[in-house]
């Protein structure tokens, strides 16, 4: 990873999953010209989820989203590239929770309906994202490889 380049964490929900999403939506990521350096279905227990959401642990809803989340794996997604975390976010999967509030074009508003079943996580900072990648990925999950894409990507100063 070049000193400019971010890495962000994705998570694909079980909805996602269900719904035979996961090549559609890593499609999306890979024609943005982001690359993809770890990728993996993970089973998720009570302790990662408590770490991973301990914002809203107390929340009346929180057991419910744990028994969503455990319903199948999920996929974990760690994707890497300039300003990855806000690309991902803020241009690609949409910042809404609620779903269906969210704009046609981002993989939340083209495929979600829901606040709890909104197809998909998404590192909402840099920092935010130094933290969930390696709560989800060791470093042996994650990969450093040259792409000839990025030629075509990114001016020589931004490689």
């Amino acid at each position: 990873m070049t000193d400019n380049h971010e890495r962000t964490l994705v998570l694909l929900k079980p909805d996602a999953v269900q719904r035979g999403l996961i090549g559609e939506i890593l499609s999306r990521f890979e024609r943005k010209g982001l690359k993809i350096v770890g990728l993996k279905m993970i089973e998720l227990d009570d302790a990662l989820l408590a770490t991973h959401y301990a914002h809203i642990v107390g929340r009346p809803f929180y057991p419910r989203l744990v028994e969503f989340m455990q319903s199948t794996p999920v996929v974990g997604i760690c994707l890497e590239g300039l300003d990855c975390v806000r690309v991902v976010r803020d241009q690609l999967v949409g910042n809404i929770t609620n779903s269906r509030n969210d704009a046609a074009g981002t993989i939340r508003g083209d495929y979600g309906m829901s606040t709890q079943s909104n197809i998909i996580h998404a590192s909402e900072s840099v920092n935010a994202a130094q933290e969930e990648v390696p709560r989800f990925f060791d470093d042996d999950d994650l990969f450093r490889y040259d792409r000839i894409l990025d030629a075509c990507l990114y001016a020589p100063d931004e490689r």
